[in-house]
């Protein structure tokens, strides 16, 4: 039964998948906004846009679970129109619209004049850098390149986001400033690639070029870079951190593996030997550096060996931050003509390893920052403690500082002393 007096033709963004497609969600409601219509993002509304995720099999469950969620509450009469856009719209739309027909309209992940269209909205070319932002007031993702070029064997992005495309500087620099202008402090730099950023712009690798013009945001204190590829790795940037104050000194570079013969048949394009070399020059070039690494575990024909050499680089590498996924067979990759040969618990069990070896290299790498003092960002206020991070850790995904303090403003920098740690929380008091 249809509720009456509902409001009318708000617009409800729902967002699934990683920070790149919250970037996109907030590029859609700024256009939105901008053509006067009411939007809000994971809130109540009649109208609604899922930007869904296709990366892997969890992930495509949770997109179709969410799609078949509104479309049910649809029938019901609890909202009116259905549309969904994104990477499992863009690399399944021909399937969904057969599956799930009473969907208003499908959309890729490149059609978002035609999602505005839709939903009686005009795309508007001069809204370079606006965005309706979905994440706390003082920091804020920056897509600097959409798609990738790389043939990675297990990897479904390039047939869901199509080939590299960087954004030119002066546009970044343009929308630093408008969100340095709202009060934003922390740049997270985002991409499928940031070392490929700027070839087919500038025909040479540009992420340094453009980290030098973006240290020249006023308000902006902190950038921090996340997917940089390990192969053609620009180092130039490692000085650039070291030397800039307001490049975090860290540095996010998923390596998904050790082993030479997996890396051969991932086709990453590099071997352990060089990929070691490449992680000791970070530490010598930038003492104190915090890595991030992602790994697979369970990929086609990962032998016990091969698993006993990850294991045991993980443990000689201590990696500030690390997570881990395990394989997941997807279809039109080059890995998917492989057979999917290590078994789903074995997969999980090797996960679990690798985890618990991590969580002992981050409870000492926590334990050493007791006694030491930070720059602190706050980002909340969580019962009785302020949540922060210092500049070794990302929002979501990282480590957390937990304040205890009467009083102190969310979206500021503090210094603070750690006074206790755990596997992957700091304890601190604010230095007077």
């Amino acid at each position: 039964m249809r509720t009456k007096h509902r409001k009318k033709n708000k617009i409800n963004i729902v967002t699934l998948g990683c920070s790149k497609n919250l970037y996109d969600s907030e590029v859609l409601m700024g256009q939105l906004k901008a053509n006067q219509k009411e939007v809000v993002h994971e809130e109540e509304g009649n109208i609604v846009v899922i930007n869904t995720c296709g990366f892997i099999e969890n992930a495509k469950e949770e997109s179709i679970n969410t799609i078949l969620d509104f479309v049910e509450r649809k029938e019901e009469g609890e909202v009116d129109k259905v549309f969904v856009t994104g990477c499992l719209s863009e690399r399944y739309k021909p399937d969904l619209e057969k599956e799930i027909p009473n969907v208003d309209q499908y959309f890729g992940t490149r059609e978002l004049p035609l999602v505005l269209k839709a939903l009686g909205a005009d795309y508007k070319k001069e809204l370079v850098g606006e965005r309706l932002s979905t994440t706390p007031q003082h920091f804020a993702y920056l897509k600097i390149a959409e798609g990738c070029d790389r043939p990675c064997s297990f990897c479904a992005i390039p047939l869901m986001r199509g080939g590299h495309k960087s954004t030119p500087i002066e546009d970044l620099v343009t929308e630093a400033q408008k969100l340095a202008a709202k009060g934003v402090k922390e740049l997270l730099l985002i991409a499928q690639d940031l070392t490929y950023y700027g070839l087919d712009l500038y025909k040479k690798r540009a992420l340094a070029d453009l980290l030098k013009e973006l240290v020249k945001v006023e308000g902006i204190q902190w950038i921090r870079l996340h997917y940089l590829f390990p192969t053609g790795f620009p180092e130039d940037v490692l000085d650039l951190i070291r030397e800039e104050p307001k490049i975090c000194n860290y540095i996010d570079i998923p390596l998904q593996h050790i082993a030479d013969p997996v890396l051969k048949s991932m086709r990453r394009g590099t071997t352990k030997e060089r990929t070691d070399k490449l992680l000791r020059l970070m530490r010598e070039k930038v003492p104190g550096i915090a890595i991030r690494t992602t790994l697979i575990v369970g990929y086609p024909g990962e032998t016990e060996e091969d698993f006993e050499v990850l294991k045991e680089w993980v443990k000689e590498m201590r990696f500030e931050r690390l997570g881990v996924f395990t394989y997941s067979h997807e279809e039109n990759t080059h890995a998917y003509n492989l057979e999917d040969d290590v078994p789903a618990e074995i997969k999980q069990e090797r996960a679990n390893e690798v985890m618990a070896i991590q969580q002992k290299i981050s409870a000492a790498h926590n334990q050493a920052m007791v006694g030491q003092k930070y720059r602190t960002l706050i980002d909340r206020k969580e019962g009785d403690f302020f949540i922060g991070r210092t500049e070794f850790d990302s929002p979501d995904v990282d480590n957390e500082v937990l304040v205890e303090a009467d009083y102190l403003p969310i979206g500021e920098f503090v210094e603070v002393e750690i006074t206790g740690a755990e596997d992957y929380d700091l304890f601190a008091v604010v230095v007077e």
